[in-house]
């Protein structure tokens, strides 16, 4: 099996992206994928949850409301009976309170004593309301909550539901509009990882580094274009025995074949094409130090542009640049003939993995 190294460009994209938003649950693209293509059915079943949720707490405030009337009236009751008991004590000890007519001392403190007892009894009959609404209190603060949100529910079941899923469904809609900002990164990610399967398929003696990043100073200038080249980042290197193919995959509908405005992958590539060849057969490149000399003359390591669409390509031909759809790509890179030993191909490939390493 082909050696795989790094990860996958838009892979790497997108956990920076998840991560920078603080979203981690999600470990691969068929997930994102799945939760893009699922989202109004998890929306669903996040309101249908707090469906049932509302309908028990409205079944349990009810029985709630219930109860709490029930403990009111008792507790009322027992307050009330407790107030009468105690006026029904303090008349009774009034009324049978014994005045002696020993001396002008006992009779004093009888009559006062009779005072103090029917003060008693008015005082208790003027604050009975007062101790029974204060020990119903908390119960009818209880009741009054528990009842507006009971009549709260009852009247409007749906707001009740949005706002007892409203976290939830709040962070469906973040999580969506985060990873809705790199769906593009997603479906290219899918279609690189299919070119990565596909390569894998290759001999042992492949070697494919993912997501080749190279900086360059001072830049490379284009002539063609007349600028300069400052970076430049390929989907997939593969080398084999046969050469250095630059892959760059595209994930595009028929649509997006066919749109002038987007930056033509053909340009990108005969870019990267420029700067690996200044890297591989520059001046003091690795063609001198790794390749086996020739008697011929210097050798160069030949670099072939590949641009893999995966659903659709253009019908037009390209000059330096193949472009070809998945089921096409291992009888393509197959189809030349070796130029490099073993040790040669593993050398190019060590050398371009410690300047990807180093950028």
């Amino acid at each position: 099996m082909c050696k795989i190294y790094n990860t996958i460009g838009c892979l790497t994209t997108i956990k920076a992206h998840l991560h920078k938003n603080n979203i981690y649950e999600y470990h691969s693209i068929n997930e994102l994928i799945f939760f893009r293509k699922n989202y109004d059915t998890t929306r669903q079943k996040i309101i249908s949850n707090h469906h049932f949720l509302i309908e028990h707490e409205r079944n349990l405030l009810s029985a709630e409301v219930a109860q709490l009337d029930d403990s009111i009236r008792t507790r009322k009751n027992e307050v009330k009976q407790q107030q009468m008991l105690n006026i029904e004590t303090l008349k009774y000890q009034m009324e049978n309170l014994i005045v002696t007519d020993a001396n002008v001392i006992q009779v004093f403190i009888g009559y006062a004593k009779r005072i103090e007892l029917k003060l008693q009894i008015q005082f208790n009959e003027l604050i009975s309301n007062f101790r029974i609404e204060r020990a119903i209190k908390r119960l009818i603060q209880d009741h009054h909550k528990k009842n507006i949100r009971y009549q709260f529910i009852v009247s409007n079941p749906e707001d009740a539901v949005l706002q007892s899923g409203s976290s939830e469904l709040q962070e469906l809609v973040r999580k969506k509009n985060v990873i809705d900002q790199i769906k593009h990164s997603i479906y290219g990610a899918l279609g690189e990882q299919k070119v990565v399967n596909e390569l894998k398929k290759l001999s042992d003696d492949c070697i494919v580094i993912n997501d080749f990043t190279c900086q360059f100073h001072p830049a490379i200038y284009n002539q063609k274009e007349n600028d300069y080249i400052q970076s430049v980042q390929i989907d997939h290197i593969l080398i084999m025995r046969s050469g250095v193919f630059l892959i760059e995959t595209k994930n595009w509908s028929r649509n997006s074949v066919n749109n002038p405005n987007f930056y033509s992958p053909v340009q990108q590539i005969k870019r990267a094409n420029l700067a690996l060849y200044r890297i591989l057969n520059g001046e003091f490149s690795v063609a001198e130090s790794i390749l086996k000399k020739s008697s011929w003359g210097d050798r160069k390591v030949p670099i072939r542009n590949l641009i893999v669409m995966i659903n659709n390509k253009p019908i037009e031909e390209f000059q330096y640049v193949k472009i070809l759809t998945l089921n096409g790509l291992l009888n393509y890179v197959n189809y030349f003939q070796p130029c490099f030993s073993n040790a040669e191909t593993e050398m190019i490939a060590a050398y371009l993995l410690d300047i990807s390493e180093n950028n």
